[in-house]
């Protein structure tokens, strides 16, 4: 399958895979938000053989079969609240003080 690749000015280390050069409109709104300004990275023919560094390349193949797009996040995270900075701070209410 021919495959555009595209990475997340806003998130690094992150990716997301098109079958379509400049497809974006196949990809979700709050997705696209998050992601914010997408940079073209790489064209390539990806095959179920071929090996990828960070991702299975039968379970990309089957993301943009199945949705039009793949998205590849760094290894052990995931684009939540709690990969941000902050995620671990509690508000105390009775003071405006953010303890860590």
């Amino acid at each position: 399958m021919h495959c555009f690749v595209y990475a997340s000015q806003r998130k690094p280390d992150t990716y997301v895979w098109l079958t379509r050069r400049e497809g974006f409109d196949v990809l979700p709104e709050p997705l696209v938000l998050l992601l914010g300004e997408l940079s073209f990275v790489l064209e390539v023919e990806l095959t179920p053989q071929r090996r990828l560094p960070h991702d299975d390349s039968e379970r990309v193949l089957a993301n943009l079969a199945g949705q039009g797009w793949h998205m590849q996040t760094p290894p052990n995270e995931t684009l939540s609240v709690c990969n941000q900075p902050n995620h671990n701070r509690e508000i105390d209410p009775d003071q405006i003080v953010v303890r860590a």
